[in-house]
């Protein structure tokens, strides 16, 4: 009989703030979500980076008006390799990650006394397949 991993949302941290209002050009403001992983095999750990850009369309990217970094650390229980980690976790990490991210994002530009950005309730399951491409092993 073959064991269902199971995984649990550790902690998460935030480790990079960056608002810059040199790039802040108007109200039409466009946002990236960026996630990579480290699978790291002897702990059994996932370490989820999930980074947020807001930015305008004249700028692009590159330029960010608010850049936030989040770190969340998942632990599996059976697991072992890469290959064992089920499809589903990608997804799911990332919904669970997200509304924290979310509050913090509003919080803080809020806080720097700026309109606040209020990121809506998304569907990040396009997020699934990059994340799984950009996990590597330690």
């Amino acid at each position: 009989m073959t064991q269902k991993a199971a995984f649990q949302l550790d902690k998460y941290l935030f480790t990079k703030v960056n608002i810059d209002l040199d790039n802040k050009l108007d109200d039409k403001m466009s946002v990236q979500f960026d996630p990579s992983g480290v699978f790291l095999k002897d702990k059994s750990q996932y370490d989820l980076k999930f980074t947020f850009k807001a930015f305008f369309k004249e700028s692009g990217p590159e330029k960010p008006y608010v850049l936030i970094e989040c770190i969340g650390l998942f632990n599996f229980e059976n697991v072992s390799s890469l290959d064992e980690i089920p499809s589903f976790f990608y997804r799911n990490a990332i919904a669970i990650l997200f509304p924290y991210l979310r509050a913090f994002v509003s919080m803080v530009t809020l806080q720097a006394n700026l309109v606040p950005v209020v990121l809506p309730t998304l569907n990040l399951s396009d997020l699934e397949q990059p994340l799984k491409e950009n996990t590597v092993i330690q």
